[in-house]
């Protein structure tokens, strides 16, 4: 490989200013004890070090306290949910009381639709984007199902032009002209898991309120990893999973975004829990609810402090590290990886991602021509931990908080070695 790939990896380590937050994290070993060249946060992030001893002290104020622990823990448990939303909020754009962490993705997706999915005979239809990941789809379909709709008919799809695997604007824009009429709701990835590409949330949501749609987005594969500005761009609604490039861990908490104009609609429809009621008048126990104001008001049970402290761990060190920062970064890591794939030729493979990286983020999308996951397993088998989508995708993700530009220089050199074998 060309040299100058090497000395640029060298030097953009040495100068990197979040070198240091690498260091914060487990990297996995292979059986011999070597680090794996892990690109695969865009699957599941890599666990924080300190998530450990901070998980501890939240079981040792359970053993020394028991219920008292709601109130006297070293982080008072009742409030605990409260401890993760102003660092939340700065990483995803968005004013504190127009978020919350709760739930799982699909689970929190199914309850801001109760909210924003009001079908009539009319205008009932639902916006999704290209190869949506299953869940979403299986979601928005059921949820058309629920209100009496086929989901044939209710559910549309965008498709790219033949040759493409890219959603324009004026794509999007084609199909609000023809259906906007009819359409209830734009639900979007904020990156699509397939083929990586970015979607532009505010070109899409003012695009939508235009023709009178409800825009929500399923940022899974965004939030961590984009600059969001959710406040300012304006969307009805968010949700995302903190178990990618937020670092929560398996199965990790949802966060949630409700934008500031339906932070008082207490006559919203939605699904009502004691933790979404408000706190000043909760432990009376009336029998009537009254939502808090914001995204807490969409809470149903009190917080599961457990699962909460991998997320408050992770967002701690996004704090102090700065999206910007990562962002930053990511888009030098993308374009050097991209550089090299150029220089190189890869025979087999295809670059699905866009180029341009305002329409990518940390993953870069390599299409098998000829699908054969014989590849994918002998880099498995050297020691990198990727991701592959069937039919025939190898997801690659660069993470910014603990993937060095040496940890690309790397893959691209064994990724040539073996689709030259």
């Amino acid at each position: 490989m060309n040299d100058s790939f090497y000395t640029y990896a060298v030097e953009q380590d040495k100068q990197d200013p979040l070198s240091s937050f690498r260091s914060l994290f487990h990297i996995p070993v292979n059986e011999a004890g070597e680090e794996c060249i892990y690109l695969c946060g865009n699957s599941l992030g890599l666990m924080p070090k300190e998530t450990a001893a901070n998980m501890q002290q939240e079981l040792n104020d359970w053993a020394k306290l028991g219920v008292e622990g709601h109130m006297h823990a070293k982080n008072p448990w009742m409030p605990y949910h409260e401890y993760l939303t102003e660092n939340l909020a700065k990483l995803v754009g968005a004013l504190p009381e127009e978020v919350v962490v709760m739930n799982s993705l699909t689970v929190n997706l199914h309850l801001l639709m109760v909210s924003f999915y009001r079908p009539t005979q009319d205008r009932y239809k639902i916006l999704i984007e290209y190869s949506p990941f299953p869940s979403d789809r299986y979601a928005v379909e059921s949820q058309a199902a629920f209100h009496g709709f086929d989901p044939k008919d209710s559910v549309i799809e965008l498709k790219p032009k033949e040759g493409s695997f890219e959603i324009t604007a004026e794509q999007i824009e084609d199909v609000l002209k023809e259906e906007g009429g009819k359409i209830a709701l734009i639900l979007m990835g904020g990156v699509n898991y397939y083929t990586g590409q970015a979607y532009d949330i505010r070109s899409i949501t003012e695009s939508g309120h235009k023709y009178g749609c409800v825009v929500g987005f399923d940022l899974a594969h965004a939030a961590g990893n984009l600059l969001l500005h959710l406040h300012d761009d304006g969307p009805d609604f968010a949700a995302w999973c903190s178990y990618k490039y937020i670092n929560g861990g398996p199965g990790a908490l949802s966060g949630v975004f409700v934008h500031q104009r339906h932070a008082n609609h207490k006559d919203l429809p939605r699904f009502q829990g004691w933790w979404g009621h408000d706190k000043t008048i909760r432990f009376q126990m009336g029998d009537d609810f009254v939502p808090m104001t914001g995204a807490e008001g969409w809470q149903l049970s009190n917080p599961p402090i457990f699962s909460m402290v991998p997320v408050k761990t992770s967002l701690d060190i996004f704090n102090k590290a700065g999206i910007h920062n990562c962002r930053e970064k990511s888009v030098k890591l993308t374009e050097f990886l991209l550089n090299m794939l150029d220089e190189k030729q890869l025979p087999g493979i295809e670059i699905i991602t866009p180029r341009d990286p305002q329409k990518r983020g940390c993953q870069i999308s390599l299409r098998m021509i000829n699908p054969d996951k014989k590849v994918f397993e002998a880099l498995t088998k050297r020691n990198i931990i990727a991701d592959w989508r069937e039919p025939d995708v190898i997801r690659i993700a660069p993470v910014p908080l603990y993937n060095s530009f040496m940890d690309v220089y790397r893959f691209v050199g064994i990724l040539s070695e073996e689709l030259s074998s």
